[in-house]
């Protein structure tokens, strides 16, 4: 394929900034701009004048052999120093020596091209390089790492299993294997289907390791929610007073535990009100409380109050410095700090879950595929137990495995391969 080159590191200054080149010849146009004649061995690290045309600067360079690169091709790359200027001048030099401005996501799309990595360990990297916080560097590491992907592998391997046993009943029909293969194929489609329930069943929590898991703390007036809401951050975010309804709209913030973010909504206390504000206030709150992932409740000695049916509830005993308060789940005081680790717990365990370990669906697209390839497993599983004849439920099995295709890239459309790869910057 042509070179293609462009800026690696962030704009702006710095100590140093990176100018990546990709494809047949990358080498051979490098050594044309930099002062080192001896011959280049892969993967050393070589210091040297960069000719930049109109000016030089005092850099390193290293090359990459194909395939043993991250595109699969031999990938050149120039180590300079950190100046915008700098930087532009030695791009501008790839590009005036035959290299082209590489596009969108470029060189992440050749190296799943070229086998290097799979699309969803594509999508893992973008979530990494577009992460703002260290729970959105996890779950975008979760994909990265190929632990979906080798499931994935897995599953098709079965599927594949089935398909051959399939064929060859079909090609070899005088040697009745009809009921035995039938057997075989829906002792494999037990296993692929029950592996596929495992993920989509992981979707929940793997959205909320990704976009955060939402914690709505609600209660009367004056029950310290907003105190509580600033001791979990760390800081003054919300206005605390004694006076009742100071907080009339959502006030938010996010906190981090234990690798999962955590996004957390003070807000208006719940009780009767004729002022208009408030009213709306309060609207907003229970319209939070019908969205959250998890509700953290502020009880007090009052009536029973109604939730969404199976959001998880935390019954929480504020201001336990005090005077403590019953039926609660957890007893704390934001003031003295008594009983706030074991709260966080809770709200680890009852909105993320102690058991959300392993391999992660958290892509729409991939929740989608999965439930696709259910289906179609499923199907064929039917096809078999009612003795439909082979070639009906073949055509179920190939549409599953077609199905799980789309989240390894086998089998993605190329519209949705696109779309993945204009996420990242030029230069990745």
């Amino acid at each position: 394929m042509d070179v293609i080159s462009a800026i690696a590191t962030a704009k702006g200054r710095g100590g140093v900034a990176i100018v990546r080149l990709s494809g047949d010849g990358a080498l051979g146009l490098a050594q044309k701009m930099f002062s080192r004649r001896d011959a280049f061995e892969p993967n050393v690290m070589y210091a040297g004048e960069i000719d930049c045309g109109v000016f030089r600067d005092f850099g390193l360079c290293v090359w990459f052999r194909a395939p043993k690169s991250f595109t699969g091709e031999d990938v050149v790359e120039f180590h300079c120093h950190g100046g915008s200027e700098i930087a532009r001048g030695v791009l501008k030099r790839t590009l005036s020596l035959g290299a082209r401005l590489a596009e969108r996501g470029e060189f992440t799309k050749r190296a799943f091209l070229n086998g290097k990595l799979s699309l969803s360990a594509a999508e893992g990297m973008a979530d990494m390089i577009n992460a703002e916080s260290e729970a959105e560097v996890r779950a975008g590491y979760a994909l990265y790492n190929e632990k979906l992907t080798s499931e994935v592998k897995r599953l098709s391997a079965l599927l594949k299993e089935c398909l051959a046993e399939i064929d060859a009943d079909i090609d070899y029909p005088e040697e009745d294997l009809e009921v035995s293969t039938g057997k075989e194929t829906e002792k494999r489609l037990d296993v692929v289907c029950g592996a596929l329930r495992a993920l989509l069943k992981q979707y929940g929590a793997g959205r909320k390791l990704k976009s955060g898991v939402s914690v709505v703390i609600c209660g009367k007036p004056n029950a310290g929610k907003s105190t509580l809401l600033n001791a979990l951050l760390g800081y003054d975010r919300a206005i605390v007073s004694d006076e009742a309804g100071t907080t009339r709209d959502l006030v938010e913030g996010t906190m981090e535990y234990r690798g999962v973010l955590f996004r957390l909504v003070d807000t208006a206390g719940l009780h009767d009100s004729n002022d208009r504000i408030e009213q709306d206030g309060i609207r907003r709150a229970k319209a939070a409380i019908d969205g959250a992932d998890v509700i953290l409740w502020l009880k007090e000695d009052e009536p029973p109050v109604t939730f969404p049916e199976g959001t998880p509830l935390i019954r929480a005993g504020a201001k336990s410095d005090v005077g403590h308060k019953a039926d609660c789940d957890v007893l704390f005081s934001a003031k003295t700090g008594e009983g706030m680790d074991a709260l966080k717990e809770l709200v680890y365990e009852r909105g993320y879950g102690r058991e959300n370990e392993g391999v992660f669906v958290m892509e729409e697209r991939h929740y989608a595929a999965a439930g696709e390839a259910l289906k179609y497993a499923d199907e064929a599983r039917e096809a078999i137990s009612r003795g439909a004849p082979a070639e009906l439920y073949a055509e179920d099995v190939g549409r599953a495995l077609n199905a799980l295709g789309k989240i390894s890239g086998e089998s993605a459309t190329e519209s949705v391969i696109d779309e993945i790869f204009e996420k990242f910057c030029v230069g990745k």
